[in-house]
């Protein structure tokens, strides 16, 4: 099984705060830009940008991938306690350290983390690939059916049990598998919609970066909750059809999602 972590160039790593939050910096060239900031999704950590990383790094961008608390190699910390706003505590600890504000680039869990940060805190840029949607954008394009499921103290790792799927080898797969891990119970209820929960609330109008919003497309109402997403936030909308959420960032095509960045990035900045 290929590790795509090992292909990574050099790179400074840094333990940060008093939850030693785990972050992955690769300078730029050129330092007129500001940096990207990586926040990776629920069960996962940096590692989940390997593949993406080196285009951006080649293309010369200050890059830093950070873990939340008790991802990757951050510290394990008790996951029954840990919750959303805790995360959002950890991505102001590392732009504390920015002295540019940089670009958010966010996944799934990392999207809707990244929607709030950009409520209240400046940002060069924001980025959002298949984000988890706010409340306001599921009210326009609702799921057919909640999320059944009563949520403990943890959520186990996705199992991962195919051998592909189809936009992921089984290299692909074999690579997630090595890596997924549990996520915290409280920070996940929160944001999916489910009985207990109608996620998380987003104040488009307070959001005022430039923003790209990119979207995995497998029916007309995943095209829609994009739409409607970057409709919100006066984004601009890449939809990808045929293409599965994690495949987005790991899969065969995932340079479809990595050169529309690069090219929203170039046009911007």
């Amino acid at each position: 099984m290929r590790d795509f972590t090992r292909d990574l160039p050099p790179h400074t790593q840094l333990w940060m705060g008093e939850n030693d939050l785990f972050l992955e910096v690769y300078p730029g060239t050129d330092q007129k830009r500001p940096p990207l900031l990586f926040v990776h999704g629920a069960f996962t950590g940096s590692w989940m940008w390997s593949k993406y990383l080196p285009h951006f790094i080649q293309a010369g961008w200050t890059c830093m991938a950070m873990n939340l608390r008790s991802h990757y190699k951050s510290r394990s910390m008790d996951l029954t306690r840990i919750t959303f706003e805790d995360y959002l505590q950890d991505i102001q600890e590392v732009l504390s350290i920015c002295e540019t504000p940089p670009v958010l680039i966010g996944f799934s869990m990392g999207g809707i983390l990244g929607q709030k940060i950009a409520e209240k805190h400046p940002l060069s840029g924001l980025v959002l690939i298949d984000p988890v949607i706010s409340r306001e954008v599921h009210e326009l394009v609702p799921y057919p059916a909640l999320d059944s499921r009563t949520f403990g103290g943890v959520v186990p790792a996705p199992a991962r049990e195919e051998e592909r799927s189809m936009d992921e080898s089984p290299e692909d797969i074999l690579f997630q598998r090595k890596y997924l891990s549990m996520e915290a119970g409280q920070a996940f209820a929160a944001f999916v919609f489910s009985a207990q929960s109608n996620g998380i609330s987003v104040n488009a109008q307070a959001i005022t970066c430039p923003t790209l919003v990119i979207h995995a497309n497998n029916s007309e109402q995943d095209h829609q909750r994009g739409a409607k997403m970057a409709e919100l936030y006066r984004a601009e909308h890449v939809g990808l059809w045929n293409t599965t959420h994690t495949g987005l960032l790991v899969g065969q095509r995932y340079r479809e999602g990595a050169d529309a960045v690069l090219d929203w990035l170039d046009r911007h900045f």
